[in-house]
């Protein structure tokens, strides 16, 4: 990707950590990657791998804006936790601040839960297939939700339902169980332990994240075997998920935030198999020449596999979760809660 071709301002958060790594040098931005889960190391090097050649105009950009948010927050660089989030969030995104200021302020460094997030699904899977779905539950509880999406695809069909419902009916855990849990892998993995977060793990809310993750397919089954066991439960799972075509919900505000951060060809996939008043609601929030650009590649794309149409939706949803939960855009409709 040639950065020259658009404005430094339109390089979405990844694209800039990827830049502003790039400029620190391998030792120091080694360090900086040292700090990020599996799932933001991968981001920032695929971006790192596709920016290609960068022009001194857009390094300058990406630059100036860091150093500019850094001197509006102290004059010494003498900062406490606020500043040192504010400072990462500039630098690498809201996506990935939150994570790497758990690391460096709670000295976050469990080896037994944390290995698991550096695995496959499936092999995750096969390890933890044999545990009881109160294990379980947890562990999917740590993982990120795309990932526990991932190993919950992976484990034998009749558990999933009674996983899920685990998950949603999971009110906390006491540090003392987390931490015999970590123990046990800990001990498969050869870690160690240290100190572990505890708070949020489970809820109806966790459940529903992490079924939007799930390919509709799965998703759906999994829904009809909750509904079975627990109407209400299901339908209270069902009432907090977002799904695509809830964009429709999102003001208009929103849509056009949403619409910096995530690719062209990404939505032009997505928009495929889209309804009618989203593909509407995408068109209004453009430009009239994006817009026009955007029928003539929709037209010009041809038929798409369904799996590629909700797995580029899926990545733009996920994109609109994290907005959300910087409180940059707001989920309309059912999920207004549930960001």
């Amino acid at each position: 990707m040639s950065e020259s071709a658009q404005s430094p301002k339109k390089l979405t958060g990844v694209e800039r950590s990827a830049i502003l790594l790039m400029t620190l040098g391998e030792q120091d931005a080694a360090e900086v990657l040292k700090l990020m889960s599996p799932k933001e190391v991968q981001k920032v090097g695929e971006a790192m791998a596709q920016l290609g050649a960068v022009d001194r105009e857009t390094v300058d950009a990406v630059l100036a804006e860091f150093c500019d948010t850094v001197d509006e927050q102290t004059d010494l660089g003498i900062g406490n936790e606020e500043y040192l989030r504010k400072v990462l969030t500039s630098a690498l995104g809201e996506d990935k601040a939150g994570n790497i200021i758990d690391r460096i302020l709670m000295g976050h460094n469990a080896k037994g839960l944390e290995s698991l997030k550096w695995m496959e699904p499936r092999a995750i899977a096969d390890v933890i297939r044999l545990e009881h779905p109160q294990i379980i539950a947890i562990i999917l509880s740590y993982l990120e939700p795309d990932q526990s999406a991932e190993v919950l695809a992976n484990l034998p069909e009749n558990m999933r339902a009674d996983v899920l419902i685990r998950v949603a009916t999971l009110d906390g855990i006491q540090p003392s169980a987390l931490n015999e849990l970590d123990e046990m892998l800990e001990k498969q993995f050869a870690g160690n332990s240290d100190n572990i977060k505890t708070a949020g793990f489970g809820g109806v809310k966790a459940a529903a994240n992490l079924l939007n993750f799930v390919d509709s397919s799965i998703e759906q089954q999994i829904m009809e075997q909750i509904k079975e066991n627990d109407e209400e439960l299901g339908q209270n799972i069902q009432d907090l998920m977002f799904v695509f075509d809830n964009l429709v919900d999102v003001d208009d505000r929103g849509i056009q935030a949403l619409l910096r951060e995530i690719s062209s060809e990404n939505l032009i996939v997505a928009l495929k198999g889209a309804d009618e008043a989203v593909k509407e609601k995408i068109l209004k929030n453009m430009s009239k020449r994006a817009a026009e650009m955007l029928r003539d590649d929709l037209e010009a794309k041809g038929p798409v596999r369904l799996s590629e149409v909700e797995a580029a939706q899926k990545e733009i949803l996920a994109v609109a979760r994290r907005m959300a939960e910087a409180g940059e855009i707001s989920l309309g409709g059912g999920g207004d809660e549930f960001v």
